[in-house]
């Protein structure tokens, strides 16, 4: 697939099959994920890469925050759906979610080099996975547990989880993307 079709077929997959994902193919999403540019080539992402039991234990961790996001949207002005509700408590029933950490700190302007870097890392995972027929979806999570997620898996104290990735085998083939705006840029000589 051509970089430019990547872009275009790339979207936010939110349902998925129950076929795993191979080791080797999370390798290489990994490895690309890896390649992205960093802010002083610091390179700050690790990723925690869940399939079988573990994958089932964070769910169960997962299904636990759709009470506070059924109070949250409320304040919001939203009413929250069961797809929603059903979407953050199985992440589509992704056979493999991966979550995505930076080292914490409390200085604000490093801390917006490492989410932006993490950003590439992420959208790179994404159009890789597309390339290679995969559907993603990188969510922000429950913040409320994610406390009860970094003991799940392991996460040292020194970092945080800044976003997860529900990845699989799309159940809505062929994928159509969204339409995206395209009246983003202004143009100054």
């Amino acid at each position: 697939m051509e970089l430019f079709e990547a872009i275009s077929a790339r979207h936010s997959m939110r349902s998925f099959t129950d076929e795993p994902v191979s080791r080797q193919v999370m390798e290489r999403l990994v490895s690309a994920a890896s390649l992205a540019p960093s802010a002083m080539n610091e390179q700050p992402w690790d990723f925690y890469v869940t399939t079988g039991e573990t994958r089932r234990q964070l769910s169960e961790v997962m299904s636990q925050g759709t009470h506070h996001l059924e109070e949250y949207l409320e304040v919001l002005g939203h009413t929250a759906t069961p797809e929603q509700l059903e979407w953050y408590s199985e992440l589509g029933g992704a056979p493999v979610v991966v979550a995505c950490t930076i080292p914490r700190t409390d200085d604000e302007f490093l801390l917006m080099n490492k989410y932006l870097s993490v950003g590439g890392a992420i959208e790179n995972m994404l159009l890789a996975a597309t390339d290679l027929g995969l559907g993603a979806c990188a969510v922000t999570f429950s913040y409320w547990v994610r406390d009860e997620i970094e003991k799940l898996l392991e996460v040292p104290d020194g970092r945080i989880i800044v976003s997860m990735i529900a990845i699989g085998h799309p159940t809505d083939l062929p994928p159509v993307a969204p339409l995206h705006r395209m009246d983003t840029a202004v143009y100054l000589d």
